[in-house]
Formats: structure tokens, C-alpha cells, sequence
């Protein structure tokens, strides 16, 4: 039987069961899209990223005997429309039989389930065999419960799959070494030079241009720095671990202006793509943690491993626990719009200047960043949800709704009202200053509230609480803040809010 099989740019998993042996009746389509290159606008870098991994893909499956259909995004045949494309090829091959992997996001999980079951041929749909966990875990595990934690899913995760375990009981004593990665980088420590491949995309950049799509962000040199094949993602984990595993629990929080990474993996694009799975990392991870335990300290590790198996796993079966609902959830009412600067990095806020141009300039920023600057001020501004995911989905190499969503509109945004996080991650100009090096050069002062030079965030901070007391003054984690805030005196209070609102409604002059 003539067998069609369909892989999404996000399913380059060469250890497939698919991919054990080769049949002459089964042929593998890949297609470049505009379906996939325009339903939000992408970072020019995410594109070609996608494009030269999946092309580099195609040639190696071809190179190991397997029938293979790509189209490229300015081939004649191109349709730019997943479901014409496979017609198609269906069409053209004369094919009886489809078969795709489950995908990762809603959106394709419903296009392809509805065409599957349009067409007058046999399907089938299979797993990605990715992930720890299957789509639906995460709500079972939880059934009956009135909060989804990610802290117990975590430690089921490590007794389920023997992580960091000694005799059921959590390896150096205790679950959960966050305490110990909030470190301040001072220049103090040494940080490696970061491991930079250099894949030749020039072919890749003229075809975009050709195409006329539409991208933001940067990007000035030919060559894409980050791993587009397994080997050169098993070469980025193999350098993790010997030059960057030993200080990243310290310092995974930490922001500096003079430098991009710290000590992150650079890893999440490569892994969301399925170039390498989670498996691969935490085992690399533990082996080389097991050899080298006299000088790495197990607060690096579990710090790692919790971002792999806890938060990484976790965010996915929100994804599916709650979706297509959770994409409208706005439960802070907020309806502003994103400042300017946020595709340009044109601020006087030092914070956002440099976590905006990082994103701008390599397609990354680490989570602190997305979280704590970006994300914390989009939240103080009271932006609405919706513009918040367009960026963050765009703006990162490494975002895939089902990792993105959850990140945004849950951890950051506060928009699903505390599935995710128990309490809004916003803060004042003292958190950034106490994690980075920001405010030392800032054009804004951390310690003034409503002088012209005052932080924005401080103003920000406290106008939120006060905006949003009917629905965060009842939140355990909040009382203390909203304690003090109902000590200030009322005229100043005022002068924060006549502050806030005029840098809400002049955003793009700070």
C-alpha cells in the first residue's frame, strides 16, 4: 500500500521509529509555508532556523534511502496551504494511505484531524515519541485537585522516572534547590565562550526575500549560530555540560548588558524541534553530573533537570488540559497595547532596551528575561494578552505555541486568573536591580517613584496592585504587598497612579 507521511517542521525527530528502516512504497513529505510563515509575524532567524533545519532533514532522510517530497517555499507546486500540499502529493503519488505525527499544537491537531477524516483513503496518526509524558497526564494526574502545582507534578516526574532519587527519597535531601539559583553574576565568574555553529543560510535568506515574507527582528551575517541537526545538538549538550553545567543553577537567573547567555544551554531550539529529546538531555546531563560530582554541585543539576522534566513537561499538559479555551483568557481585563519598542529595543529603560534588542538581535532571551522584564512590564502596562503571545510567539526562535501560550498568557501575563503561577510575577525596579546589573547605567533612577527620572517600574508596580486589588487583593501570596499598599499615604498613592498613567499612555517617550 502507497503510504504518505507527513512531517511538521517541529517533528525533526531522526530517531523515530518511522525512520528504522526504509520502504520503497513510503514516501515523507516536508513543506515550507506561508500557512506556517504568516499567521503571526515570526523572527527572521525563527524562520530560517525552521527552513534549514527541516531542509537539512530532508537531505539526510534521502542520504539513508527514504522517498522523500519537499517543497520549498517558492517552488511552482508549493500551494503555501498544508492540506492542498498534501493533496496533492496524495494526488501525485497516487498514495492510499496517510499517516502524521500528532502535533504539538492545537491549531494543526485540528486541520489535520478534520482532513483525516475528509479523505477517502486510510489514516493514521502517531505518537512523537518525544516527550516524557503523553498529552493527557498532566490532567489526570491532577484530577480532583483545585490547584495544578507544578512543584508536585515535578517531584512525580523524578519518582516516576527515577531522577535525582535515592531510595524514594529526593538525592542531597531536599526537592528543590530554586533558593540557591538566584545568584547575581558580578563579572567575578568566568563564563565560556558560547558554542556558535556557523550553518551556511544564504540560499535560505535569498528565498525569503524572493517570497517577500514578512519577519522582524534582525539578523546580519549568513550563517545561523544555532544546532540545525542532532549531531551538532548532541555537540551543543556535550559543551553545556563541561563548560556551563557547574555555575548554571547559580546563575540562571542573572542578567547582565554584557552578555546574552550566561550560562544557558542555548538548547530549547534544537529540543523543540525534536532534534533531541528531553531524554537524551537529562541522561547526558546525569552521566556527566555522575563523574563529575566532586566539583558540580548537585543545586546546578536539579536546577537544569527541573526546567527539563518539571517546567518543560509541565507547561505542555497545561497546553492540552485547557486548550482551545485558555487562548482567550484575559481574567485581568487588560486591553492596552504593546510600546513601539518593542520591535525596535528603542527605550531609555535600560532593562527592556537590552532584553528587547537580545530578542531582536539572536531570536533568544532567557526565561528571567521574557519573565521578569519583557513579560513584567507588559503586565504593569496592562497589555493586552493577546498582543503579549503575538510577540513572544513571533520574537523567539525556540516558540511553539504549546510551550509559548502557557508561558505567557499563565506565567506572565496572569491572564488564565492562577492556573500556572499562584500569584502575578510583577515587581518594581528592585527586583531588576537586585538579579542584574541594569540599573546601574539606567537613564532612570531605581529608588525614585514620581520624579521625572524615576523608574518606570516603580510607578507601574504599585498603580497595578491598586488596579487590580478586586481581583488580587484575596491572593495569599499578595497580602503583604497590598498590606503596605493600604498603608501609603493617599496622596501619594495618587501621584504614583498620575505617574503610571501618563507613562501608560506615553509609553514609547520612556
Amino acid at each position: 500500500m502507497k503510504t504518505l507521511r507527513l512531517i511538521l517542521g517541529d517533528q525533526l525527530n531522526s530517531k523515530h521509529s518511522w525512520f528504522k528502516e526504509t520502504h520503497e512504497n513510503v514516501t515523507y513529505c516536508l513543506f515550507e509555508m506561508r500557512q506556517e510563515t504568516d499567521y503571526v509575524k515570526h523572527h527572521v532567524q525563527k524562520v530560517i532556523g525552521f527552513f534549514a533545519a527541516m531542509r537539512q532533514f530532508s537531505e539526510d532522510l534521502i542520504s539513508e534511502g527514504h522517498q522523500v517530497t519537499y517543497y520549498k517555499i517558492n517552488d511552482k507546486k508549493n500551494t503555501q496551504s498544508l492540506t492542498d500540499n498534501l493533496s496533492e502529493v496524495i494526488k501525485e503519488h497516487a498514495i492510499e494511505h496517510f499517516e502524521y505525527i500528532y502535533p504539538d499544537e492545537y491549531r494543526l491537531d485540528e486541520q489535520l484531524r478534520m482532513y483525516s477524516d475528509g479523505l477517502d483513503i486510510s489514516t493514521k496518526a502517531v505518537s512523537a515519541e518525544h516527550f516524557y509524558t503523553k498529552r493527557q497526564d498532566l490532567q489526570t494526574f491532577f484530577e480532583g485537585k483545585k490547584q495544578y502545582l507544578m512543584e508536585n507534578f515535578y517531584r512525580d516526574m523524578r519518582k516516576n522516572h527515577d531522577i535525582l532519587m535515592i531510595a524514594g527519597q529526593p538525592e542531597g535531601g531536599k526537592w528543590n534547590y530554586d533558593k540557591s539559583n538566584r545568584n547575581k553574576w558580578k563579572g567575578d565568574v568566568e563564563i565560556p565562550r558560547y558554542k556558535l555553529f556557523k550553518n551556511d543560510v544564504s540560499n535560505i535568506v535569498e528565498d525569503l526575500i524572493k517570497a517577500n515574507i514578512e519577519t522582524i527582528g534582525r539578523f546580519e551575517t549568513k550563517t545561523f549560530s544555532y544546532p540545525i541537526t542532532r549531531t551538532q545538538a548532541l555537540e551543543q549538550l556535550k559543551y553545556f555540560c563541561e563548560a556551563l553545567l557547574i555555575h548554571f543553577g547559580d546563575y540562571q537567573d542573572a542578567m547582565h548588558t554584557d552578555e546574552d547567555y550566561l550560562f544557558h544551554s542555548r538548547l530549547s531550539f534544537a529540543m523543540n524541534l525534536k532534534l533531541i529529546s528531553p531524554k537524551d538531555v537529562v541522561k547526558t546531563v546525569m552521566n556527566y553530573y555522575r563523574k563529575h560530582d566532586d566539583e558540580i554541585h548537585i543545586s546546578q543539576v536539579e536546577g537544569f533537570i527541573r526546567q527539563i522534566i518539571g517546567w518543560r513537561e509541565y507547561m505542555r499538559g497545561m497546553y492540552w488540559a485547557f486548550m482551545p479555551d485558555y487562548k482567550t483568557k484575559n481574567e485581568l481585563d487588560n486591553h492596552n497595547h504593546l510600546p513601539d519598542f518593542f520591535w525596535t529595543g528603542d527605550t531609555k529603560m535600560n532593562c527592556l532596551k537590552h532584553a528587547i534588542n537580545n530578542s531582536l538581535d539572536n531570536g533568544y532571551a532567557h526565561h528571567i528575561q521574557r519573565l521578569m522584564i519583557t513579560g513584567n512590564y507588559a503586565l504593569l502596562t496592562q497589555t493586552n494578552p493577546n498582543e503579549v503571545d503575538d510577540w513572544y510567539l513571533g520574537v523567539y526562535v525556540d516558540a511553539i505555541e504549546w510551550v509559548q501560550l502557557t508561558n505567557t498568557r499563565g506565567m506572565s501575563q496572569f491572564a488564565d486568573g492562577g492556573k500556572i503561577a499562584t500569584k502575578p510575577y510583577v515587581s518594581s525596579g528592585s527586583y531588576i536591580n537586585k538579579m542584574s546589573n541594569y540599573c546601574s547605567d539606567c537613564h532612570y533612577n531605581k529608588n525614585k517613584r514620581t520624579e521625572d527620572d524615576a523608574c518606570p517600574f516603580n510607578s507601574l508596580y504599585w498603580n497595578f496592585l491598586d488596579e487590580k486589588r478586586a481581583q488580587l487583593g484575596n491572593n495569599f501570596r499578595m497580602g503583604m504587598m497590598y498590606s503596605l499598599l493600604d498603608k501609603m499615604d493617599k496622596q501619594e498613592l495618587q501621584n504614583i497612579k498620575d505617574k503610571a498613567q501618563h507613562i501608560i499612555a506615553h509609553q514609547d517617550d520612556y
